[in-house]
């Protein structure tokens, strides 16, 4: 060992290999720490607007920290489950991120997907006044007072009882959550009914105008079933205007038709041909 360490070059050839092995690791110590990879989830396919996120669309990728932004989603349970965002879509490959996620419940026009089987979307026209200062939000309650006039005298009570409000818009369709600073005011609200009651309001608005048709909030216990509250406000409205029955065409009829038409046509076609 002395006599290998007497050699100069030996020495010299042994302290550049350390070094170069130091270099090395130092360098790659300072890269990883600067680089420091972190594993977060990646879309695998596209995935377009308002479609839920399962299991089989996410993958982990391993990105550095330098790319990773405060909008960018690292735990995949934080995407399980939620929508991508109705005016955006999620490419394959891309990260997921937080404006680009909701939760059913803040997709616009979620609520149309629970309606009940046979009731009908109305939206009503409405303004700052007869939303109390824009102060009627999605899922309240709500009363329809019915104003109008009849025989010179005027006319005011109560038509229809527990509507809960879908959803609050305004002027740009745009919706109506809480109330904030930048909140525009409402100028709709949307709810369902059930299709006697829905045509009835669009009788009321064409008999008195859509400002005929009042609602009046109620507190969160207030929950009884949607209903006409007043048979005479109901009748005054029906009494203005004709009933039209629904038609309902038999498929016999159509082909018998069908074939009365296409009998009138070759007799036309042999009228023409003859002459």
């Amino acid at each position: 060992m002395r006599r290998i360490f007497s050699s100069k070059g030996i020495v010299t050839l042994i302290a550049m290999i350390a070094c170069i092995v130091i270099i090395f690791f130092a360098y790659k110590y300072r890269v990883e720490k600067e680089i420091n990879a972190i594993s977060v989830p990646y879309a695998l396919r596209d995935i377009p607007a308002r479609s839920e996120i399962t299991e089989d669309m996410i993958g982990t990728v391993k990105v550095a920290s330098s790319m990773i932004t405060k909008t960018v989603i690292q735990n995949k349970n934080d995407i399980l489950g939620k929508y991508v965002n109705y005016n955006t879509y999620i490419p394959a490959g891309s990260l997921f991120y937080s404006t680009s996620i909701v939760n059913w419940e803040n997709m616009p026009d979620s609520a149309w997907r629970n309606i009940y089987t046979d009731y009908t979307i109305f939206s009503l026209p409405v303004g700052v006044l007869t939303t109390y200062g824009n102060s009627i939000f999605p899922g309240d309650k709500i009363d329809l007072y019915y104003q109008t006039s009849d025989n010179g005298k005027y006319v005011i009570g109560k038509l229809i009882e527990g509507i809960e409000v879908l959803a609050v818009k305004d002027g740009s369709g745009n919706h109506i959550f809480k109330k904030s600073d930048k909140q525009q005011n409402a100028t709709a609200l949307i709810f369902s009914v059930p299709e006697d009651l829905h045509l009835l309001l669009r009788k009321a608005i064409l008999v008195s105008g859509s400002g005929s048709l009042i609602p009046v909030a109620r507190n969160a216990n207030y929950n009884p079933e949607t209903n006409v509250s007043s048979e005479y406000l109901k009748n005054l409205i029906e009494s203005r205007c004709r009933e039209v029955p629904l038609d309902v065409i038999e498929e016999d009829n159509i082909e018998t038709d069908n074939n009365v038409k296409i009998e009138n046509n070759n007799t036309n076609n042999t009228e023409v041909d003859s002459e």
